[in-house]
């Protein structure tokens, strides 16, 4: 849904739409489960900088509610994680910031993103809201045992012929110092 200028200069856009699976690319580790609820509105502010100068920004407010499926970080088995939240965002014309100069930045400045002409598309929006609202880990139960290093066994349905023996000599220290301490 693109939220043009010309139909915030005439009155705020209200939405209320369920995003269909696979209308948004989450990328490769997130896959949709079911629709994606989405609603809100969007406005028009002007912000005046001078007598003759205004910037058009355009805020948006809205909250959405969905299920998500992203692979577990150790056993890679699919994962079911809800997905929801609000958002007050505010997006600036593209341009109307002078970014030549060297210059830091306010922390409400970071709060601002831009739009090109054309406005603003809403599922832009909710991507980047869906992909903020995930954990950086996720895991199918705290105790998965994850996948065998050697080769590739779900540790949680099965054990492996595999040896538990590090391959490598130079771990040999650190196992001899395990049976050297002294358990408290």
């Amino acid at each position: 849904m693109l939220i043009t200028l010309l139909e915030l200069e005439r009155e705020p856009v209200e939405f209320d739409l369920d995003i269909l699976p696979r209308s948004i690319d989450f990328g490769p580790e997130v896959e949709q489960m079911g629709a994606l609820h989405v609603s809100g509105r969007a406005d028009l502010l002007e912000e005046h900088r001078g007598p003759r100068e205004t910037v058009e920004d355009i805020r948006v407010l809205g909250q959405y509610a969905g299920r998500v499926q992203i692979s577990c970080a150790r056993c890679l088995d699919p994962v079911e994680h809800a997905v929801g939240g609000k958002f007050d965002l505010l997006f600036r014309p593209v341009g109307t910031e002078d970014l030549s100069d060297d210059h830091s930045i306010s922390t409400s400045e970071t709060e601002i993103g831009y739009y090109q002409k054309s406005g603003l598309v809403l599922e832009e929006i909710v991507r980047e809201q869906v992909l903020l609202s995930i954990p950086a880990r996720t895991l199918c139960r705290q105790d998965c045992k994850g996948l065998c290093p050697r080769c590739g066994q779900n540790l949680n349905s099965g054990t492996c012929a595999c040896e538990t023996v590090p391959a490598d000599p130079r771990w040999t220290a650190l196992s001899d110092l395990r049976s050297r301490m002294k358990p408290e």
